[in-house]
């Protein structure tokens, strides 16, 4: 296994002396150095997750006071959406869809795993760099394009798509049925092709470096669970995208060239459609097959980060090492299988149901064995309650949280009653939006340093999780009740139903909380880039930590290391050893006679 490993060890001393002849342009734009290439992809998704906090406040508005004009909405979307501030119903469906489609994919996918897994990869496993520096360099570009693309999409003239981020035809399939599946939806289907090829180029590169290049000592066994977190989900990408870029192009294939591979006997104002043979349900077996692997893409990389910063802040090793690895490679597996509970209520076989229950319910073990793990891991532990460790904590209360409710959706015979209702929007918020959101916040906290060579201020980081965690269950916990009361989602507004008449005072408590948890990510941006230029500046390890990429120097280089790559010694998780005179013993100290590994 550490056959690639010796390979670069040796030819990467001469790489520390690039940096001083370069470019603005090849240092900062088509830089091909791993940890610039993570920065770029930080600030763009920081860029695309405020595009869609606005959105999501705008229709927060909407559905906390149906009909009525605001300044706000008026002032993003102008008087051709929202004439005298009045949100239009077309505009509103297009919110919803762009918001789920830039959160998801473009926050939750891109900008955690194309961060951290470009940050962290050769850091941790002692490689100079990436194994091809220009396919992740094109890997972010192709991100970026895609991005572009579909912030475009909301100024093209029928408005951008709107068919819900999931694009269900018939709906997106027929560009005369509504407004948004013009041009809008085009472009959106673009946009997911360049997105897929970025995905693929990177996930190809992690798989890569990981493999062929860990340094001298750097068993499978020594990885850091971050480390192992990352090279599932590339696993994951790799295997699950490629499926959606194929229902992606056959939803384009039937938009454009007449194709029916997804339409039969549909009527438009009275008017029969020649299309014949084609199926609905087979766009959602392709895109649920990618679409619910998605969903460990967007929470391994947290859960990974998690492990990493609970063992660091608890000075203790993480509890169940092999438990862990084991407990990702079957959630990995086990992913794949369960794709059919999105789509209890398609007219699926009863038996065929009961298997994906019985998959679904299955994927809960290896998910309880990781929270065990945490909470032992934090038992008894000399806890230090930094912004990363609060915002880790945070996670395992989603995490928890959202999966019990996942139980109840996981049942086909529960399932029906909340299917599309809200239950599920609070469901996916908790247990995949904010957990992996908060591992994402948890990650910047603990590895700004690294990015940057500053500190964040403590203070603010204190005051944004506080809010953070108390206005996104705010914000989710009561969407639970308006889905049991039966609120179906992306409506535009329910004053019409009677029966939702008690959910009212509900939606504007969410709309509320959802205003200020969006004012505290105002504080979270202040901090991260007043820190970037006059943060105070860090020593080389300020968290104590044993893993690799403490022990490079705090400027950064091209290459990592100024001499030899160091040789690893031991795991990374050795916190409070007994016999040690400190409580952290770096990955790269030599084992003493007689002194067990872990």
């Amino acid at each position: 296994m550490t056959m690639g490993a010796h390979a670069h060890t040796d030819h990467g001393a001469g790489h520390q002396h690039h940096h001083h002849e370069e470019s603005f342009v090849s240092k900062y734009v088509f830089s091909q150095d791993h940890k610039m290439i993570g920065k770029q992809f930080l600030v763009t998704a920081i860029i695309m997750a405020w595009i869609a906090v606005i959105m999501s406040i705008i229709f927060r508005l909407q559905l906390a006071w149906p009909g009525e004009g605001f300044a706000f909405t008026n002032f993003f979307l102008g008087e051709k959406w929202a004439p005298g501030g009045v949100l239009d119903p077309n505009m509103y469906l297009a919110l919803v869809t762009i918001h789920g489609t830039i959160m998801v994919f473009f926050v939750l996918t891109g900008g955690l795993s194309g961060t951290f897994a470009n940050m962290l990869i050769p850091l941790q496993v002692g490689a100079r760099d990436m194994a091809s520096g220009f396919i992740n360099m094109l890997s972010y570009w192709f991100f970026f394009l895609s991005s572009v693309v579909m912030v475009l999409s909301l100024f093209v003239e029928g408005g951008p798509a709107s068919a819900g981020w999931t694009v269900y035809p018939p709906l997106s399939a027929l560009p005369k049925s509504i407004p948004g599946s013009g041009a809008g939806m085009t472009l959106w289907l673009v946009s997911m092709t360049l997105f897929i090829a970025s995905s693929l180029m990177g996930g190809l590169n992690y798989v890569v470096t990981i493999l062929n290049l860990r340094t001298k000592g750097m068993k499978m066994t020594r990885l850091p669970l971050t480390i192992w977190a990352i090279f599932l989900t590339a696993v994951l990408g790799v295997l699950s995208f490629p499926v959606l870029l194929s229902a992606a192009l056959l939803l384009l294939l039937d938009r454009t060239l007449g194709t029916s591979f997804y339409l039969s006997d549909i009527h438009i104002a009275g008017e029969a459609l020649e299309n014949t043979g084609g199926s609905p349900i087979l766009f959602q077996h392709l895109f649920w097959f990618l679409g619910h692997p998605e969903v460990y893409i967007v929470l391994l990389p947290a859960l990974g980060i998690t492990s990493e910063i609970i063992a660091t802040n608890a000075r203790k090793p993480i509890f169940g090492y092999r438990a862990m690895i084991g407990s990702i490679l079957a959630i990995a597996f086990l992913s794949f299988i369960v794709w059919g509970h999105h789509m209890f209520i398609t007219g699926m076989n009863p038996f065929l149901g009961s298997v994906f229950v019985f998959t679904t319910l299955l994927i809960a073990i290896p998910s309880a064995v990781k929270v065990f793990n945490y909470i032992t891991t934090l038992w008894r532990g000399n806890i230090i309650f930094t912004p990363a460790m609060l915002f880790s904590i945070g996670l395992i209360a989603t995490f928890i949280a959202g999966g019990l409710t996942g139980i109840i959706l996981a049942d086909s015979a529960l399932d029906i009653h909340v299917h599309d209702t809200y239950f599920v929007v609070a469901h996916f918020h908790i247990v995949m939006g904010m957990s992996a959101i908060f591992g994402m916040f948890a990650g910047i906290y603990h590895w700004f340093p690294k990015m940057y060579g500053k500190m964040m201020n403590t203070k603010l980081g204190y005051v944004h999780f506080w809010i953070t965690f108390i206005c996104a269950f705010g914000v989710f916990f009561p969407m639970h009740f308006i889905g049991l009361a039966g609120a179906p989602r992306r409506y535009y507004s329910y004053t019409e139903f009677t029966m939702f008449d008690g959910v009212v005072d509900l939606n504007v408590l969410v709309t509320f909380f959802a205003i200020i948890g969006a004012l505290a990510q105002v504080v979270f941006t202040y901090n991260f880039f007043y820190s970037i230029y006059r943060g105070p500046k860090t020593v080389q390890n300020p968290w104590k930590s044993n893993t690799l990429e403490w022990t490079t120097p705090v400027e950064h280089m091209h290459g990592n290391w100024p001499g030899p790559i160091p040789v690893v010694h031991r795991w990374p998780y050795d916190y409070s050893k007994p016999g040690k005179a400190e409580d952290w013993v770096s990955q790269i100290t030599p084992l003493e006679p007689g002194e067990e590994e872990h």
